[in-house]
Formats: C-alpha cells, structure tokens, sequence
C-alpha cells in the first residue's frame, strides 16, 4: 500500500509512518509512504503550498492521511473543513481514498477531545473519509491508565508510546489488521509496553464499533 501523510509534527514525531510500516509488514503488508510535513502547518497551508496536492496528482497513491493542525479543529471546525474537502476533491481525482487522522487533546486540556472528534468524525461521515480514531483510543486509555504516558513533556506532542498506540489505531482503521501479538521491536520501547498499547489499541477500537 502507498501512503502519502500530510501533517505537521504529530505525523512526523518519532516517524510515525515507520512505525506502522514496521507493524503492517509483520502481518505481510509492504507500507511504502511518503510524508510532507512542516512543523505547525494547517491543511490550508498546504493547500496553498502546493506541494502535497502536486504530490497526490502524480505520486499514484492508495491513500492520503490528513492530519489538521493540532487545536483548529476546535477553534475554526469549519475551516478544517473547508481544507479536507479541498483536499478530498484532488485525491479522489487522483484515484485514491482520504483517510483523517483523528488527533488528541492537549493533556492539560481533555475536554477539547469532543470538539476534535466531532469536526474530524463530522468530516469523514461528509466526505465518506476513512477515520483512524487515534484522539478517541488516546481517550480512552487515559481514562484507565497512568504508564505508559503518552504526551511528551510539552503535554502536546506524542511521546514515543503515544506514536506507537497510534500506529496500532492506523494498522487497525487503515490496513483493517491486529497488531495484538506482532513482535518488532522498537528502540525504546520495551516489549511488555508494546503488548499492552497493542491489546489496548485493539480492545478500544473494538468497543468503537460496537
């Protein structure tokens, strides 16, 4: 599968991308990806680049991950919008199908969660959009875990056990794969800590389809 990722740095933090790709090829799947990312970036901001739709038109993508800028969602829900449904139109020119990275609250604010799951659920039901629910699961592993801890210190961006929790959410939403049981390993992250964010991924996702 080819995946092209435009973000901002909670794509890129601790390569997310590689993760999944280390994931999807223990259970036989070659992810080859491309990321476009600049630190802070809203879609609009790549849509006005230029760079990620001359990418989509050409590149012969599966599929495009949008990941909006972190809080904007909440502020400005329409804009965030107006971006996936730019972006929509050139990917599906393009044969591919858009998938949105739902993102997390800030840890000193969690009740912005509802507000980022609504625009992006909100977006993907209009566009017909494949949701990775990553901001969902990081909810509701919060809710009944402390260790391992998931945001960096800056309480924003992922640590590394909150990049792989989400590379685990992208396996399942994405590639419809179980992470439960693959054993990669994954500098600085011991193994008992991936078993638990894998069973943790899988269990979640499962009660957010029931």
């Amino acid at each position: 599968m080819r995946i092209l990722f435009v973000g901002n740095s909670f794509t890129a933090r601790n390569n997310l991308p590689g993760l999944l790709k280390g994931l999807a090829g223990a259970r036989g799947i070659d992810v080859e990806s491309t990321l476009i990312q600049a630190g802070g970036a809203s879609l609009r901001q790549h849509l006005n680049a230029g760079k990620a739709l001359a990418a989509i038109a050409t590149g012969g993508y599966d599929v495009v991950v949008l990941q909006e800028q972190s809080t904007l969602p909440v502020k400005s829900p329409e804009r965030f919008r107006e971006s996936a449904r730019d972006f929509d139109a050139a990917i599906k020119a393009a044969g591919a199908r858009t998938a949105l990275y739902l993102t997390w609250a800030r840890r000193n604010a969690p009740e912005a969660q509802a507000a980022l799951t609504s625009a992006y659920g909100g977006a993907a039901a209009e566009l017909g959009a494949t949701l990775i629910p990553v901001g969902m699961v990081w909810e509701r592993f919060l809710e009944t875990h402390d260790e391992p801890v998931l945001h960096d210190k800056d309480n924003s961006h992922p640590a590394l056990a909150g990049s792989y929790l989400a590379a685990c959410v992208f396996l399942i939403a994405l590639l419809a794969e179980d992470p439960v049981g693959i054993d990669v390993p994954v500098k600085g992250l011991d193994a008992d800590t991936a078993a638990l964010l894998q069973q943790a991924a899988w269990d979640i996702c499962e009660g957010l389809v029931s």
